[in-house]
C-alpha cells in the first residue's frame, strides 16, 4: 500500500456496494448502511467479510490523513445540530487531556427508530466508526450511551463488544445506559450524565470537544454518524460523495411515521428524491398529505404541497428553513386534525422539561394550554395572538434548547393549520380527530427512573 493521504485508511479493494436506486430498506440492494443480511444482526466474521478489515491510524501522519479525508468527505451529524465530523476530531485532538469518545444511541425521539436498527442488525459498522475516530484523536476508550430501555438494542451492542474483544489495537468499549427521556439524548446532558451528574441539557458555550466528561475532550457523536465514518475509513471521500448532493453528500437514513403503511419503517436515501417519492413508494401513499412533520418532535410542520416536492437534501431543507433532524418524515393523515396532533406533542413536551427555567417550566405547558383552547373552539382571535406573543418571548431565553423546539412547533402548526385555526375559533372544527402513528411515551421519564 502506498503512503498517499487516502491509502492510508482505504481498504485496498472496495467491495462494489451495488447501484444506488435511490431509496432502500434495511439489506436491500443500493444501501450502504443499511447493507447486510436482512433482519437479523450481522456477526463480526459476516461484517469482516462482507467490507474487510478497518486499518485505525497509529501514526501522527495516518491521523492527520484520516482528518483529510473525513473533511473532504463533507460528513456532518446526522442530528439536530448537524455539526462537520472533521471539527469535532479536529478540535478533540488539538485539545490537552486525553480524549474520550461517546457514541451517542440515546435517541430520544420517540418515533425515530433508525440508530436503534443500527445498533441493532448492524453494530459492528458503528463501532468501527468509533473505533476509527477514537484512534483519530487518541482516545482510550469508547462508551457506547443507551437508554435504560433499549432491550434487544442493548443485547445485540453487548454480544458485538465481546466479539471485539480479540481485536488487536482496539480501544476499550464500554456500555452504559442511563434514564430515558426526550432531552436526555442531547450531547450536553450525555456528558453531563456520564461525569455522574444528571442528565440534562444546557447551553455550552465551550464544545464537548474541547472540554466534555470531566474537563477532557470528548467527542459525541449519533450512531448513524458514525455508521458512516466506518465507511468512509474503508472507502474514502469521494466514494461518500457519490451519494446525496454536492452540498448534502452521502446517504441518509429517515424513520416514517404519522399516516404512512408501515409506522417505524426505516428507509436509507442515497440519490436525490423528494419526499413524495419516499412517502408513495415506501410510506404507502397514494396523494399528497394535509402537512408533513419534519425534524421529530421540535421540528416543525410544512404544507404537504411542499413536502411532496422537496429533496431529501439537509443542505437545500436548512436553506429552507428547515432541519431534517433525526431524520423523521410524518405525513398527517387526511383524517387528523394538525392541531390535536400538535397538542398532544407539545403536552410531551412540557412534560420532558429539565426543570431548569422558566421558559420551560411553566411556559411549555402554557402554550399547551393555548393550544388546546384553539383545537377544542375555545379561543378567540386575541388568544390566538397571545400565543404566538408567548412563543415569541420563550425562544431563545431557556437553558437549553428545548423550549426552542416546542416554539417551532407550535410556531409552524399555526402556519400551516392556519385555515384550520380560523374554523376552530369561529366555532367550526375542521371534524378531524388524532389519527396516525405519533407514539408519545405513557409518562414522563421521571415517573420511570
Amino acid at each position: 500500500m502506498t503512503t498517499s493521504a487516502l491509502s492510508l485508511v482505504m481498504a485496498p479493494d472496495p467491495p462494489h456496494l451495488g447501484p444506488y436506486t435511490g431509496v432502500g430498506t434495511l439489506g436491500a440492494a443500493g444501501t450502504r448502511v443499511l447493507a447486510g443480511p436482512l433482519g437479523r444482526r450481522e456477526t463480526l466474521a459476516e461484517h469482516y467479510e462482507r467490507l474487510g478489515a478497518l486499518s485505525l491510524p497509529y501514526t501522527d501522519n495516518a491521523r492527520e490523513a484520516v482528518l483529510g479525508v473525513v473533511g473532504a468527505s463533507g460528513l456532518v451529524g446526522r442530528g439536530g445540530a448537524e455539526f462537520p465530523m472533521v471539527t469535532k476530531l479536529t478540535a478533540a485532538l488539538r485539545t490537552t487531556g486525553v480524549p474520550i469518545m461517546v457514541v451517542n444511541g440515546s435517541e430520544s425521539e420517540p418515533a425515530s427508530g433508525k440508530d436503534a436498527l443500527l445498533l441493532r442488525y448492524r453494530p459492528h459498522l458503528v463501532l468501527d466508526g468509533a473505533s476509527l475516530a477514537a484512534a483519530t484523536v487518541g482516545a482510550q476508550q469508547i462508551v457506547v450511551y443507551l437508554h435504560e430501555d433499549t432491550g434487544a438494542t442493548y443485547a445485540s451492542v453487548i454480544a458485538a463488544v465481546r466479539e471485539r474483544a480479540h481485536l488487536p489495537g482496539m480501544p476499550g468499549i464500554v456500555v452504559t445506559t442511563s434514564a430515558s427521556g426526550f432531552v436526555g439524548g442531547e450531547s450536553s446532558a450525555v456528558v453531563s450524565a456520564l461525569s455522574g451528574g444528571v442528565a440534562v441539557p444546557r447551553r455550552r458555550s465551550t464544545p464537548a470537544a474541547v472540554s466534555g466528561i470531566h474537563g477532557r475532550p470528548t467527542v459525541v457523536s449519533n450512531v448513524e454518524t458514525l455508521a458512516h465514518l466506518g465507511l468512509i475509513g474503508r472507502f474514502g471521500a469521494g466514494w461518500f460523495r457519490e451519494a446525496g448532493s454536492p452540498a448534502a453528500p452521502g446517504s441518509t437514513l429517515l424513520t416514517l411515521a404519522g399516516g404512512v403503511a408501515h409506522p417505524g419503517l426505516v428507509v436509507e436515501v442515497s440519490a436525490p428524491v423528494s419526499i413524495g417519492t419516499v412517502l408513495v413508494d415506501h410510506g404507502g401513499l397514494t396523494q399528497q398529505p394535509p402537512a408533513v412533520l419534519i425534524g421529530g418532535y421540535g421540528g416543525r410542520w410544512i404544507s404537504g404541497d411542499a413536502a411532496w416536492h422537496a429533496p431529501v437534501d439537509r443542505a437545500a431543507m436548512r436553506h429552507a428553513g428547515v432541519s431534517l433532524g433525526c431524520g423523521l418524515v410524518a405525513p398527517l393523515p387526511p383524517e387528523s386534525c394538525g392541531l390535536e396532533v400538535t397538542v398532544r406533542l407539545l403536552d410531551y413536551l412540557a412534560s420532558q422539561s429539565a426543570g431548569q427555567c422558566g421558559s420551560c417550566l411553566f411556559g411549555l405547558p402554557r402554550l399547551a394550554v393555548d393550544l388546546r383552547a384553539i383545537a377544542e373552539s375555545r379561543a378567540t382571535r386575541g388568544d390566538v395572538k397571545r400565543a404566538h406573543e408567548l412563543a415569541q418571548s420563550i425562544s431563545g431565553r431557556g437553558g437549553c434548547a428545548h423550549p426552542d423546539g416546542a416554539v417551532a412547533l407550535l410556531a409552524s402548526a399555526l402556519e400551516v393549520f392556519s385555515a384550520d385555526v380560523r374554523r376552530h375559533i369561529r366555532g367550526l372544527p375542521c371534524g378531524g380527530g388524532l389519527a396516525g402513528w405519533f407514539p408519545v411515551p405513557a409518562a414522563p421519564a421521571s415517573a420511570s427512573a
